[in-house]
C-alpha cells in the first residue's frame, strides 16, 4: 500500500478548502490537489512545513505508512 495522504481529512476538521490551502502554502491548486489525491510521487520539505503550519498540524497527521 505505502504511503497515504490525509490531506483531506485535516481539510474537513480545519473546514478549509483545497484552493484555500493552495494559496496560503504558495503552490498551484493543481499540484496541492495531486498531494492531496496520493498523486504526487514527492515533496518538499518547505512544502510539507508551510502545509503542518497552515493546518496547525503535525506531519503524521496528513502522512501515513501502510505495510498491507
Amino acid at each position: 500500500m505505502g504511503i497515504i495522504v490525509n490531506l483531506d481529512v485535516m481539510l474537513a476538521r480545519r473546514k478549509m478548502s483545497v484552493t484555500d490551502l493552495s494559496e496560503k502554502v504558495g503552490i498551484t491548486l493543481s499540484n496541492m490537489s495531486n498531494l492531496k489525491t496520493g498523486k504526487a510521487r514527492a515533496i518538499r520539505f518547505s512544502t510539507l512545513d508551510a502545509i503542518c503550519r497552515v493546518l496547525d498540524c503535525q506531519i503524521g497527521d496528513i502522512l501515513e505508512y501502510r505495510n498491507e
